[in-house]
């Protein structure tokens, strides 16, 4: 699981969305470079498909199937990840843009003053986030490189009330499938780890289980001097709610 612009494993939504996921599966999450826990630095999507392959390749190893999810950035990195390194068995896409240098909202308006602005900066690093130089040259976007990742593989989950990336991304996704992905647009949700309810994590769990073909991933090897991914945690909701 690949975690937003300045957040982290750490954090209190992404940390109840790791655990809402190990009800059902075992779940792998990690700091994307730059962000927590994780050295180096953010290229804001360029190179953090690299790590998600980091990461898919340490499951190969101890996994029989392997599925990413990503969440806005992390939704962008896994996408780019299926379509240019490997696809995993299956992707889900979070709260996905379609296209950089979004600029019609006034939130990303924000992220943008963050990225490109010195005060922006220096405003980044407090908030977790250790920037790295602009891109050399330009990456390809989700949407150019969206066809390459077989549809039937993919699921895009976008919110209707998205204050980032308005649906229309997610249906310009969409549209570069051949319209052949499964799309959920959903109603009044907003954007990213704070907008996934219980209810919406546990479809996606039950899409991941038809897309891989059981109803949990099953182990392959464990090296005693390497700790298990947990299978549980827990048991509460993503609103901090026994469940």
């Amino acid at each position: 699981m690949a975690h937003g612009v300045t957040h982290h494993i750490g954090q209190p939504n992404v940390a109840r969305l790791l655990r809402r996921l190990a009800l059902r599966h075992s779940v792998l999450g990690f700091d994307l470079r730059g962000h927590g826990r994780s050295g180096g630095f953010s290229t804001v999507g360029d190179a953090e498909m690299y790590d998600v392959d980091a990461a898919v390749r340490y499951a190969r190893q101890r996994f029989e199937r392997v599925a990413t999810l990503g969440i806005s950035l992390g939704a962008s990195v896994v996408l780019r990840h299926a379509a240019l390194i490997g696809t995993p068995d299956a992707v889900v896409t979070v709260s996905c843009p379609a296209r950089w240098w979004v600029r019609e909202t006034a939130a990303m308006r924000r992220v943008h003053w963050m990225l490109e602005q010195p005060q922006g900066r220096i405003a980044a690093r407090l908030l977790g986030v250790r920037l790295g130089r602009p891109w050399a040259e330009i990456p390809a976007s989700p949407v150019e490189v969206a066809s390459r990742v077989p549809p039937e593989k993919l699921l895009i989950v976008h919110g209707a009330a998205d204050q980032y990336f308005p649906r229309e991304h997610a249906e310009a996704l969409h549209r570069a499938t051949g319209g052949e992905a499964d799309l959920w647009l959903e109603p009044g949700m907003r954007h990213a780890e704070s907008a996934l309810t219980p209810q919406l994590v546990d479809r996606i769990a039950r899409w991941l289980d038809e897309r891989t073909r059981g109803n949990s991933v099953g182990v392959r090897h464990v090296p005693p001097s390497v700790p298990r991914p947990s299978r549980g945690g827990p048991r509460q909701g993503l609103d901090g709610e026994p469940t």
